[in-house]
């Protein structure tokens, strides 16, 4: 029998009582009383009146012991030198040990680090008569939560209340720190994704940088989240197809399949795109959505890359395990895109950058050369007008001159096209394409330098090849000039030129050539000497009146350009 006794006396005097034939085992608390209970072989527990209900708290642990031993949660009691006294069998069950009891805690544990916050958990609770926590990393892996609480109990009479044992909580929480490490490593390689120093990238073309972005995602796609199969397209705005742009351990035909955003007839990929959901394909098999993508696949993960709430590709992962991903990875797998997104709208803006610096660096350079080219042009056309066919050398070396001068415009407009390829820039420096003005030769005459330098600037943009001039009879040794090499595909006048009016300059061009292709510029209601209205009857294009907008003036010349040669029909005398 246990006893509860308030000392030696009272229990030497129960022993008479009862006799020889039962034996007491004196214990000091309901702690020690259940630690000798859960041993076996008692037949019942004394306590005097003073200990009574301590001897109820004994009961009562005793009644639990079942509840306790069905807690998923290790529950064990330590004495001061954190010795087990008892346990609810889990902590039996985590390290394969039948019996623990008697044993040190931490060296049941392997000797676990301990990670805190309190360094000292046991030691805390004992000492300062209050609960502690901390966290445990087992040599195998494995992290544990514990929390420790003393168990107060009263002393003999006239002793203060005593805390010499301890109540302790494990919880396995393995699981919940991997997935925070795991966090914490898609968190670091969402970082590193984006890392593209200076040093790395500066020598890099766009292809060269997409390529290495695509390694650092598969790279952290296999190792972080541990994910073999990868698809990666992106989202083309305009035609609403998923481009791809990274595939690893999907079929070929998977890879160069069609894809569009529409959530019907174009699998999960393009359900996902459509509809900004992610979708989990647990077994596929089973899902009408399903396209085949890699090879034995059973089961597939599939979430936007969304950047500013706006849908920009897909990421795609499979398995050939059904139900091989779980509400976890799914989680993962987004927090891991919205890294993926923003490095590719990193890479967009680098090659943004690249392509704006670009293309001011080439539009300085010709804005800084097209009008002394073109003055160049101008005094080589003069001097070839005065000296042809007196000096034959002479002439052949300034036909070399505006040769030479037309190829170099060429060239800087050349360059400016592979510097800032179109499908590099950002929608600030792209302009809406106009195939029918590529490579037409345009001469602008105007007074005006301004009006002039903006002919250049405005339609080079648009790879027009512009050359200019300051008059009327500029504009004419400029057009016979050109009339070898086909003419000129637009001409734009201003209606007042210095040296004659935009109907004498239609003439003069009429001299030349049968067709003429004139497109004259004037102020609201200024027509002197009717010029537009003769100019009209003569077989004029079309007149721009100014001010106008950029894209009027490109629709002209476009009109200009399609509708080919029109011959001039000038009125007799």
């Amino acid at each position: 029998m246990l006893c509860l006794s308030t000392g030696q006396e009272a229990t030497e005097s129960l022993r008479r009582r009862l006799g020889d034939a039962v034996e007491l085992v004196e214990v000091s608390s309901p702690v020690r009383a259940l630690a000798r209970l859960n041993q076996g072989g008692y037949d019942g527990v004394y306590a005097d009146a003073e200990h009574f209900a301590e001897a109820l708290d004994a009961g009562r642990l005793v009644q639990n012991e079942r509840i306790l031993e069905g807690m998923p949660d290790g529950v064990v009691v330590l004495d001061a030198d954190s010795q087990i006294v008892w346990g609810n069998g889990r902590l039996s069950e985590w390290v394969g040990e039948r019996e623990v009891t008697g044993r040190n805690f931490y060296k049941v544990l392997g000797g676990p680090d301990i990670l805190g916050p309190d360094f000292c958990p046991f030691h805390t609770a004992l000492h300062q008569g209050k609960a502690s926590a901390s966290t445990l990393r087992c040599q195998d892996g494995r992290h544990f939560r514990v929390h420790a609480a003393p168990v107060i109990h009263g002393g003999r009479k006239g002793e203060e209340p005593t805390h010499d044992h301890l109540i302790v909580t494990i919880r396995d929480v393995t699981q919940e720190v991997q997935q925070q490490q795991k966090l914490a490593a898609i968190h670091q390689a969402g970082i590193e994704l984006a890392d593209l120093s200076t040093d790395e990238v500066a020598n890099m073309d766009l292809e060269e940088r997409i390529e290495l972005l695509k390694e650092n995602i598969l790279h952290c796609t296999q190792d972080v989240l541990q994910f073999d199969v990868v698809e990666i397209r992106m989202l083309d705005g305009a035609t609403g197809e998923l481009q791809p742009l990274l595939s690893f351990g999907m079929k070929p035909e998977a890879e160069c399949r069609l894809l569009k955003a529409d959530a019907s007839g174009n699998g999960v990929t393009g359900f996902v795109a459509a509809t900004g959901q992610s979708y989990l394909c647990e077994d596929i098999s089973e899902d009408p959505l399903y396209i085949e993508g890699a090879q034995d696949a059973r089961s597939s993960l599939t979430v936007p890359l969304m950047l500013h709430d706006q849908v920009i590709g897909t990421f795609n992962v499979e398995s050939p395990e059904p139900r091989a991903f779980s509400e976890s990875d799914l989680q993962f797998l987004e927090i891991f895109t919205r890294d993926v997104a923003a490095a590719l709208n990193t890479l967009e803006l680098l090659a943004a950058e690249k392509a704006t610096t670009a293309a001011a660096s080439v539009e300085a350079i010709h804005s800084a050369v097209a009008l002394p080219v073109d003055d160049i042009l101008n005094d080589a056309v003069n001097v070839l007008e005065q000296y042809i066919g007196h000096e034959p050398a002479v002439a052949e070396r300034l036909a070399r001159i505006l040769t030479n001068a037309r190829d170099i415009k060429q060239v800087i407009q050349k360059v400016g096209q592979s510097m800032a390829p179109v499908e590099a820039r950002p929608s600030s420096v792209c302009i809406e394409p106009r195939p029918h003005l590529v490579g037409k030769h345009v001469l602008v005459a105007d007074e005006d330098g301004a009006v002039r330098e903006a002919a250049h600037t405005l339609l080079e943009r648009y790879r027009c090849i512009v050359e200019t001039a300051h008059d009327g009879r500029e504009a004419i040794y400029m057009a016979r000039n050109f009339c070898g090499d086909g003419g000129y595909d637009a001409i734009i006048a201003d209606i007042r030129l210095p040296d004659m009016s935009g109907y004498q300059f239609l003439l003069k061009l009429h001299e030349m050539q049968e067709t003429a292709p004139l497109i004259l510029m004037t102020g609201f209601g200024y027509d002197p000497g009717h010029s537009i209205v003769k100019a009209r009857q003569a077989g004029l294009r079309a007149v721009l009146y100014k001010p106008f907008r950029l894209d009027q003036l490109l629709d002209t010349i476009e009109k200009a350009v399609a509708e080919g040669p029109r011959p001039l029909t000038p009125p007799a005398g």
